[in-house]
């Protein structure tokens, strides 16, 4: 499982910028990684994301999750209904992953299909109520008709919904990350979904200090260019999300302790 996490060369970081990254003024913005199904690390990220926000001074206060919701983990139903109900509560800006990308085409792409359930997409089904040996023995065709019945449309019809990407002053939202000297505004959903490379090592300006999850790595990744926050919830027990409010950045981690509990833990980024 470790092998999944990106490991850094030593190679020296640019220097920062001269100005901070800086969200408008008035507004606090909570982004939160890729949550894979953990519905008892995301619970406990909403209830620290609400006291931490009680605290705080009044601002205008958005929730961006940046995709993967679903797959790897044991509950992506749960997880789905949850920022469902979230969503009506609060102003939520919610980011498609490849993850939900995978999903929603393998009802009707047979190829896709394929992918999804070998990425994680059996265990999603299983948290719908479809028995693992349906999943294991069903045709294609057959587990496409299984899928569009137990999966509520108002759920399908929430994950369409997703965004490419979401725009906050400096900041820039998105799953995986955008593609070098490409303006924002021409990048693609490709891009947005799936990209690693030429993105992660890219040392230049990507015309806002972007905020992705998608690439795992054991710690948040605090960059002169992006903040990386996908810590590999469904394996490492530890879900990140990011405090931003003008220039202040603050790191905040849902983490499964040695007894099975769920404790949140705060830091200054």
């Amino acid at each position: 499982m470790k092998s999944l996490f990106r490991r850094f060369s030593g190679k020296a970081r640019p220097a920062l910028p001269v100005h901070p990254a800086s969200t408008p003024p008035g507004t606090r913005i909570y982004a939160v990684g890729d949550i894979h199904g953990r519905l008892d690390l995301f619970e406990e990220m909403i209830r620290s994301i609400e006291a931490d926000d009680a605290r705080r001074k009044p601002a205008r206060t958005v929730i961006v999750l940046l995709g993967d919701l679903i797959d790897r983990g044991p509950d992506s139903a749960g997880v789905v209904a949850r920022a469902r109900a979230w969503a009506e509560q609060r102003v939520l800006k919610l980011i498609m992953g490849n993850h939900e990308e995978m999903f929603l085409d393998s009802f009707r792409k047979q190829g896709i299909l394929r992918n999804f359930m070998r990425f994680g997409g059996q265990v999603t089904m299983m948290s719908y109520g479809i028995p693992q040996r349906a999943l294991a023995e069903a045709e294609p065709e057959e587990l496409q008709r299984l899928m569009a019945d137990a999966v509520p449309q108002e759920d399908r019809d929430f994950l369409a919904g997703f965004e490419k990407m979401v725009r906050y002053g400096d900041y820039v939202f998105v799953h995986a990350g955008v593609r070098p000297d490409m303006p924002l505004e021409r990048q693609t959903g490709q891009d947005c979904r799936w990209i690693r490379e030429p993105f992660l090592s890219h040392e230049g300006d990507f015309g806002g200090m972007v905020v992705h999850g998608h690439t795992v790595t054991e710690a948040p990744e605090l960059m002169p260019n992006r903040i990386g926050i996908d810590t590999g919830a469904f394996m490492s027990g530890k879900l990140t999300a990011i405090g931003l409010e003008g220039t202040e950045r603050w790191l905040m981690q849902a983490c499964e302790q040695n007894d099975g509990d769920i404790a949140c833990v705060a830091r200054a980024a």
